[in-house]
């Protein structure tokens, strides 16, 4: 069973931003250079980066998208109260 996670995000303020996003990761933009570029939190610094988390350490939409994934995939956008989120999945414990 998967007790960790760990998970790059892109924070935007819209959906249309977020779909905008995911689409120009899906024809080969960086997801890294997109966090970089974009990203409204502060992990975009380090690329989206988010290390590992288990359950309960996220808010419950973000947490059950991330939990729910495959390492490599891209979610669609995920809304929290902080905004829009894509998340990529980069391992899992």
């Amino acid at each position: 069973m998967t007790t960790e996670v760990r998970a790059s995000h892109i924070l935007v303020k819209t959906e249309e931003e977020a779909k905008k996003l995911l689409d120009e990761i899906k024809n080969g933009e960086s997801f890294a250079e997109a966090a970089q570029k974009y990203s409204l939190c502060p992990s975009g610094r380090e690329g989206g980066d988010l290390g590992y988390f288990g359950r309960g350490m996220m808010v419950k939409p973000f947490e059950d998208a991330a939990f729910n994934m495959e390492v490599g995939d891209v979610s669609d956008p995920v809304q929290t109260q902080f905004g829009w989120h894509l998340i990529q999945l980069t391992g899992k414990n």
